[in-house]
């Protein structure tokens, strides 16, 4: 049986601590509280998991935990704020650039997307006419 907690399916094969982390939201360090609360073994393998324990693992969640589109809609009213108030982190995020004072004259790849040449700026001779 799989695991399904918040809407995500748990990969069966990794141990309870890690497959926690498949939920947006929830990081290492809450996983292993989640557990420790729980009284759950973290090297547990999730499809070792009994339905009970994956019920106690569930209640803990919902109970104190934003997971999932709580979170993503929160990070985006967020960005939107910024956005509409005009602030300098408002136009990086709209213009798609680094946020936290990276530089982007070299890097910044993963943001500004693939390398793309410029060229000279002249144009070649058979296009003057």
């Amino acid at each position: 049986m799989a695991a399904r907690i918040s809407g995500v399916t748990l990969p069966n094969d990794k141990r309870v601590e890690i497959g926690l982390t498949y939920v947006y939201g929830i990081g290492l360090t809450t996983s292993k509280k989640i557990l420790k609360q729980t009284g759950v073994n973290p090297d547990t393998r999730v499809k070792n998991l009994t339905d009970e324990e994956v019920n106690k693992i569930r209640v803990a969640i919902e109970g104190n935990i934003k997971v999932e589109g709580d979170v993503r809609r929160e990070t985006s009213q967020d960005i939107k704020r910024l956005k509409e108030i005009g602030a300098y982190r408002g136009s990086r995020h709209s213009a798609g650039l680094p946020v936290r004072g990276q530089r982007t004259k070299t890097n910044a790849r993963t943001k500004r997307g693939k390398k793309q040449t410029m060229g000279s700026g002249r144009r070649k001779s058979s296009e003057k006419t």
